[in-house]
């Protein structure tokens, strides 16, 4: 159909969990999906895509050790996609989506300037903790990038204050928080045995920024000061610190359980077997297996460097959430959670998968569609900016 809607959505590569969000798109008109790479470096995922339309680009990627204020580092790819900007002329998108502020997202920009009918979304999956350090310079290119596009997508409260922090409207910031399809964990028994009830569960890489190396020191206090409990921790997962983790002396009363790396579809397996998610990392924009976890019926103990924690975990009622830098916090938390009473976690279970279902494909997709009716239905984004001024408050 000639006046038929066409959407481009641009982004790095697409994990298996958010395609059933984007195949909700589908209905929109023409929707098309162009990555950087069929799958990064150090994913256990397999490239499938279901039923949706993708290209791959043509990319430069480069290895980059990022390093955060508080001094962990990480190894992350940065990706240079090259063809942008021509695919989207050749297709002549009405609506862009681009992910983060990078190389893409410049083409898009250039592109929305070139065809001003066109209109760009930026989708900005980060957090004020995940951005702190950054250099000045770069923020002045991120607030400069800011003034092109015509609204942004965020997981939560904190990247709409970190959008509005570098001046944009918030009535133009539309929240998505990650949407995955559970439903493979649904399925599962909330109740568990005495045996598996508050069996520790940690899914996810093996590397610094997860911060299970600070969280095994104060787990390993813990159970020196409570000889006559035992205490198990199940670690899925594969990456450089494995020989760090097992090497680390910790009391006998603690059990460690190396599954490595779970493929996905064998995850509610492993969801079953235990009783709480341990999620300690040092700084995630998000963390799906927050949702896959509250999903099984396991309460979190999670760390607030995670947006993933701070949307979907209430203290108490479907976890525990802590400071990961602070030692007495991960302790009390701790503390919580393995004196937390019988039939109170029981009911915490329930909460738990309650609140996952709040989170669906169809949700995710209602939050993007929100972002594009607005966008469609405004004057233009340089109109805007003339009319209210770049970071005026609405």
């Amino acid at each position: 159909m000639k006046n038929q809607l066409r959407v481009a959505l641009l982004t790095n590569f697409l994990p298996p969990y958010n395609i059933p969000l984007l195949e909700h798109l589908a209905y929109i008109g023409e929707f098309r999906v162009s990555v950087s790479t069929p799958m990064e470096e150090g994913r256990t995922w397999q490239p499938s895509w279901g039923r949706l339309n993708v290209s791959v680009e043509r990319t430069l990627t480069i290895r980059h050790r990022w390093v955060h204020e508080q001094g962990f580092a990480d190894d992350v790819s940065l990706h240079f996609p090259y063809t942008t900007i021509l695919r989207l002329a050749e297709w002549r998108p009405q609506v862009v989506i681009s992910a983060q502020f990078g190389f893409r997202t410049a083409q898009a920009a250039i592109y929305r300037r070139i065809f001003p009918e066109s209109r760009l979304i930026l989708w900005a999956t980060l957090s004020e903790h995940t951005e702190k350090g950054l250099s000045k310079f770069r923020m002045l290119q991120r607030m400069a990038l800011l003034k092109t596009v015509d609204a942004a997508i965020v997981n939560g409260i904190s990247g709409e204050k970190y959008l509005m922090g570098l001046g944009m409207l918030q009535k133009r910031i539309f929240h998505l928080p990650y949407c995955p399809d559970v439903s493979q964990f649904t399925g599962l028994p909330t109740a568990r045995s005495c045996g598996s009830a508050r069996r520790l569960l940690y899914v996810g890489q093996l590397v610094e920024r997860k911060g299970l190396l600070p969280f095994l020191a104060v787990l390993s206090e813990w159970c020196h000061k409570h000889p006559d409990v035992t205490c198990e921790l199940w670690i899925a997962g594969h990456g450089p610190l494995r020989i760090d983790l097992e090497r680390i002396p910790v009391p006998a009363n603690l059990r460690r359980r190396f599954l490595g790396a779970v493929e996905y579809e064998k995850l509610s397996a492993v969801y079953c077997g235990a009783g709480i998610l341990v999620f300690p990392t040092l700084a995630d924009e998000w963390g799906v297996v927050v949702n896959e976890a509250l999903a099984a019926g396991l309460p979190v103990l999670g760390s607030v460097y995670g947006e993933a924690v701070n949307e979907l975990v209430e203290e108490g009622k479907t976890g525990w959430t802590f400071h990961p830098d602070q030692a007495v916090s991960v302790y009390e938390a701790i503390d919580r959670a393995m004196t937390c009473a019988p039939e109170e976690l029981n009911e915490m279970r329930r909460a738990a998968r309650l609140r996952a279902f709040c989170f669906s494909p169809e949700y995710g997709a209602k939050c993007i569609r929100e972002a594009i009716n607005f966008v469609r239905g405004s004057r233009g984004n340089d109109e805007l900016i003339g009319a209210l001024g770049v970071g005026e408050q609405p």
